[in-house]
C-alpha cells in the first residue's frame, strides 16, 4: 500500500468580483465635483467650456459614477429644443471619466446608463458631438451623421472652430398595444 502525503488544505479567501459602479442622477450638491472632474477636459478642449453655475443649473441632467471622495465619471442628457423633425430628441454631452479610471469600462457603462435613461424619458433619438474618436458612442450604436440632420437649435450652437463630428442613435420604439389580428374586433 502506498501512502501519498498531501499538503494541508489552505483557507482560500473568497474571490473578489468587480462590483458594478453606482451610477446615479446628480443633484445640485454634486455640481462642484462635476465641475472639478470636467475641468481638465475643458482645458484640453475635449469638452466645451462651462462654468460652475452651468453645472449647478444643469446638475440633474447628469448621471455620475459615485466614488469615494469625488465622482469617477459623468455624462449629461438633456431634451433637445422641440422641432417638427425632432419631437423626442435628446442631447448627450459632457462624457468624461477620471483619467485614473480610464480603460476600466466606466465610460461604456455611462453610455449604457444614458441610453437607458433616455428610454425612460421617452426619447427616441439621441445626438452627440465629439472632437475625438467617439469610440464609446460608436460601440453603443451611434452613427456619424451630417450636422444638418440634428436638431436645428443644437446644431446651430456647435462651434465650427472645434471641428466636432455629430453622431445619432435611434432608440427602440416603446412597446405599444398589440396589433389587431385578422378577425379581431376592436373598439366599437
Amino acid at each position: 500500500m502506498t501512502i501519498v502525503q498531501t499538503a494541508p488544505a489552505r483557507h482560500r479567501a473568497p474571490e473578489r468580483r468587480a462590483v458594478p459602479p453606482l451610477i446615479r442622477i446628480a443633484t445640485a450638491r454634486d455640481a462642484p465635483a462635476l465641475y472639478v472632474l470636467s475641468a481638465p477636459f475643458m482645458r484640453s478642449g475635449e469638452l466645451r467650456p462651462r462654468t460652475l453655475a452651468d453645472y449647478r443649473t444643469g446638475a440633474t441632467e447628469f448621471l455620475l459614477v459615485a466614488a469615494p471622495g469625488k465622482p469617477a465619471g459623468c455624462v449629461a442628457l438633456r431634451r433637445a429644443a422641440p422641432a417638427p423633425d425632432h419631437p423626442a430628441a435628446g442631447i448627450v454631452h459632457n462624457l468624461c471619466v477620471d483619467p485614473a479610471r480610464q480603460g476600466s469600462g466606466l465610460g461604456a457603462q455611462l453610455v449604457a446608463a444614458v441610453l437607458a435613461r433616455a428610454e425612460d424619458l421617452g426619447l427616441r433619438t439621441l445626438y452627440t458631438a465629439s472632437t475625438g474618436s467617439a469610440v464609446l458612442f460608436l460601440r453603443a450604436g451611434f452613427q456619424e451623421v451630417p450636422a444638418a440632420l440634428a436638431p436645428p437649435a443644437w446644431a446651430a450652437a456647435l462651434d465650427p472652430a472645434r471641428s466636432s463630428r455629430v453622431y445619432r442613435h435611434e432608440l427602440p420604439a416603446p412597446p405599444g398595444p398589440p396589433l389587431p389580428r385578422a378577425g379581431m374586433t376592436i373598439g366599437i
